[in-house]
């Protein structure tokens, strides 16, 4: 019986480039308060009270083993300046508040920062959704 092939390799997760890029991704998320596995866009993802935090890249314009991190345009726009050879736009994202990050450039304490700083803001999200205003 032959075997089924994937369509695409960006669509699956389980692809052994993918697998291996996000493994560090993932052990950094399980250190971090209230971020839980999960998939996004049929690919591996962190989350933090429901909101992605960070995924892998599935959009066939982006590099192979890139990760997408929410972030604030302005924060993403300096991190892109800064250091394009880590941090890269298509134009599939840029009105999207995320960057794509090359993993195999990035250091595990910058990734943690990344991580860290999208958990921070989707938990400050959820409060901010949270208030009530009152009618005048």
């Amino acid at each position: 019986m032959p075997t089924r092939r994937p369509s695409s390799p960006r669509a699956h997760a389980g692809t052994p480039g993918r697998g291996n890029a996000f493994a560090r991704v993932l052990e950094i998320g399980r250190t971090l308060t209230g971020v839980e596995e999960a998939a996004a866009w049929g690919q591996p993802a962190l989350k933090a009270n429901g909101k992605t935090i960070a995924c892998m890249a599935a959009h066939p314009s982006a590099e192979p083993d890139s990760l997408i991190v929410m972030m604030p345009v302005a924060d993403r726009d300096a991190l892109v300046e800064e250091a394009p050879e880590t941090y890269y736009l298509k134009p599939h994202y840029v009105g999207h508040p995320c960057v794509l990050v090359r993993l195999n450039r990035i250091q595990p304490d910058a990734l943690r920062d990344l991580l860290a700083g999208a958990q921070r803001q989707a938990s400050a999200r959820k409060r901010a959704s949270r208030t009530v205003r009152r009618r005048s």
